[in-house]
């Protein structure tokens, strides 16, 4: 795969501007749908049975990972306060996990943004086959840059703001799509401090994850994501540290990824190599350098612009 980021150094984060990037916004749109535009069947040989590519939580010792994943799901739906029944946004919503599973297990409608025109397409025949497809309305595009309207009840963001460069912009646009108590569930995996990102963003192992696979993902430290999470005008509710749920959700990925080879291969060639590489990268890291946090926030208050 080939990377499409300058090879200069970052600069300083801050809290979320378009010039603290090495790639201009629409540059960084491209290069990423490079990885999600990749075939369904790259995904399936090492993901779970819903294709779902974000952490797990293990409940238990033996737990597999489909059983990690459903319980993650689940997870999310209790820290937004979910009962069933309510509008929920899901912004980078992927293969369609969440967005078919709050839809089918807790009659959601949800709405699902995503830039990649086949992962859109895969999600729409998973909703008929699933029969909530009545339920599912599928938007294909950056989200900065589509017009939805509506009220949610809650907006989910399970490892995209990662991709978007202007990332308070895109929590204050998310903030207005809530009502009022509406509730926002954002996770990411991050450098462990801004000193530890100043030191390794650069090098070539997190510029092969961050660039190569990617395309484009600045992993900015959790606080700086706090911060624009706050100047969007959110309340943090809550802070949930799912490191080592991820190590080992990874551990996983990498297992089925290896025995899974010939597949990747047939599917993209080229791919496997650079894929088992990333999830071992990913990997080495935890802990170290890296961490993955969620974070749970309301629209209790009002946000920069009074009726927003």
């Amino acid at each position: 795969m080939t990377t499409h980021a300058r090879a200069d150094a970052r600069p300083e984060p801050h809290a979320g501007r378009e010039g603290d990037l090495a790639l201009p916004p629409e540059d960084a749109r491209r290069a990423t749908n490079e990885h999600y535009e990749l075939p369904p069947e790259v995904f399936r040989a090492f993901l779970d049975e819903r294709v779902k590519y974000s952490s797990g939580l293990y409940r238990t010792p033996d737990a597999t990972l489909e059983e990690a994943q459903t319980a993650k799901l689940h997870f999310v739906a209790e820290r937004l306060g979910l009962g069933g029944g309510e509008l929920l946004l899901d912004i980078g919503c992927g293969w369609g996990s969440l967005t078919l599973f709050m839809a089918a297990e807790y009659g959601c409608e949800v709405t699902g943004v995503t830039p990649s025109a086949p992962q859109a397409e895969y999600i729409r025949e998973r909703a008929l086959q699933l029969k909530v497809a009545n339920l599912v309305d599928i938007r294909v595009g950056s989200y900065s840059d589509l017009e939805i309207d509506g009220r949610y009840d809650a907006a989910t963001m399970l490892g995209s703001i990662i991709h978007m460069p202007d990332r308070v912009a895109v929590l204050r646009k998310v903030y207005g799509s809530l009502r009022r108590q509406g509730r926002l569930y954002l996770s990411e995996s991050c450098f462990r401090s801004t000193e530890v990102y100043r030191e390794f963003a650069a090098r070539p192992g997190t510029r092969h994850v961050t660039e190569t696979i990617f395309g484009f993902a600045d992993m900015v430290p959790f606080s700086h994501l706090i911060e624009a999470t706050e100047s969007a005008g959110f309340s943090l509710e809550a802070l949930d540290d799912l490191t080592a749920h991820y190590h080992r959700t990874i551990e996983e990925w990498e297992r089925r990824a290896e025995a899974n080879r010939d597949r990747i291969e047939a599917a993209a060639p080229g791919m496997a190599e650079p894929l088992v590489r990333y999830l071992r990268t990913a990997n080495a890291g935890w802990g170290y350098t890296s961490k993955h946090y969620a974070l749970t926030a309301a629209k209790s208050r009002l946000g920069p612009k009074a009726g927003a």
